[in-house]
């Protein structure tokens, strides 16, 4: 889990932190359905980090199809701010944020909004934890591009190579990787504990 070498902490907020991932997909779904663009799971899945506005944009260009990717974006993410409440925090991720609060700097690393983000991190209980949010807002280029990460390296004071990255998704990953950071996939780690514990 917490790599040796690392002296700063980033981490995503969706599948990582908190337990969204079924949340969005309904508000998604909901979408969808409305304005008639094809989505299921493997196109969840695999935009999975991309920010919404950015993933309409490819569906759009892909299909050939007439939609306002603001409007629809603004549409989705009401829709899933509607199911926040929902929200469960992702235990064995949100314990490594608990173990090294005022040990090593931390920060956000999202491809969400900065207030959808907020307001998932309040559901889950851990605003007082992070005082440093990247959002999809504060870069031009999202992951897998690494700029995301870079940022929150750049604003904890942290060189890229000592900051470890906790993701759920290829494509963050990816940008953790060309970051040039240690990326940590919390995928097999989360569903080891599910596994332990029931």
């Amino acid at each position: 889990m917490l790599d040796p070498a690392a002296r700063a902490l980033i981490f995503d907020i969706d599948g990582t932190l908190a337990d969204t991932m079924p949340l969005h997909f309904t508000a998604w779904m909901d979408a969808s359905r409305r304005h008639g663009f094809p989505f299921d799971e493997t196109v969840f899945f695999a935009m999975a980090g991309m920010p919404a506005r950015q993933i309409l944009e490819t569906i759009a260009h892909d299909h050939h199809l007439a939609i306002d990717p603001v409007a629809v974006t603004a549409e989705k993410e009401a829709g899933f701010m509607r199911l926040i409440p929902r929200v469960q925090p992702i235990h064995p991720v949100v314990q490594v944020v608990k173990d090294c609060f005022g040990k090593l700097p931390m920060a956000l690393g999202t491809g969400g909004t900065s207030e959808v983000a907020w307001k998932t991190i309040d559901a889950v209980g851990l605003r007082p934890y992070f005082d440093i949010l990247v959002s999809a807002q504060d870069v031009a280029r999202h992951k897998p591009e690494p700029d995301t990460f870079l940022e929150c390296a750049r604003r904890m004071r942290a060189d890229p190579k000592d900051c470890q990255v906790f993701e759920d998704a290829d494509l963050g990953l990816e940008a953790a990787r060309r970051a040039g950071m240690i990326p940590f996939d919390v995928r097999p780690w989360i569903n080891g504990a599910k596994g332990r514990h029931g």
